[in-house]
């Protein structure tokens, strides 16, 4: 692992070492005050964003798994239920769900357990991509963060996630501080994932 030199704009991504490994570049960011802007537009629709006081480990699951399966998440599936639930249920990590027609279409994750809140996970279900849900989410999120009483707000993204993610972060006021170049196991290979998943991102053997 090795920061690279920074930029605003994300480093092209390298070759793998070897076959089997997937080399990744996380990028860092950060938002040092609340948002002056107006709020994004509420989209048209039944919608309800609430709080899943805790989540059940099953549910959380659900949420974690559809949601990250096409950016090949994978960290939690690896993580013993045990461990998991001590951290959904800790009652410093708030999990908030989006609901579209009663239907749970994605989530935010807003972890306060250090002095920097932290944005740990945001992102819609596959059937509600496209549909301008995930703006309105993002700074809804951003707002319960600084309501809640945030210091700063961190978040991160990675090539191995939608290629509007970064752009929306910077338009929503994050701003990146470092890029770190990675190699992951693919965990396509382990089984953690279905080969089906992450399909914009080859699988080498």
């Amino acid at each position: 692992m090795a920061d690279q030199p920074f930029s605003l704009t994300r480093p092209a991504l390298p070759a793998p070492s070897r076959p089997g490994l997937l080399p990744v570049i996380v990028t860092y960011l950060e938002m040092t005050a609340p948002p002056a802007r107006e709020p994004v537009r509420r989209p048209d629709g039944d919608l309800a964003l609430l709080r899943a006081n805790p989540p059940t480990w099953s549910f959380y699951r659900y949420l974690y798994d559809t949601v990250g399966e096409p950016w090949l998440w994978h960290e939690r599936r690896r993580m013993p239920r045990k461990e998991l639930e001590r951290s959904i249920h800790d009652p410093l990590v708030e999990v908030w769900v989006l609901h579209v027609d009663g239907t749970p279409a994605g989530y935010a994750e807003l972890d306060r357990r250090t002095r920097e809140t932290d944005l740990a996970y945001f992102g819609l279900i596959p059937d509600f991509i496209g549909r301008k849900l995930g703006p309105w989410l993002l700074d809804s999120a951003i707002r319960k963060a600084w309501e809640g009483g945030a210091k700063k707000l961190v978040v991160n993204t990675c090539s191995f996630d939608h290629p509007k993610a970064l752009p929306l972060y910077q338009s929503m006021g994050f701003v990146p501080t470092r890029h770190v170049m990675r190699e992951v196991r693919d965990p396509r290979l382990d089984g953690v994932l279905p080969r089906s998943a992450g399909p914009h991102i080859p699988i080498t053997e």
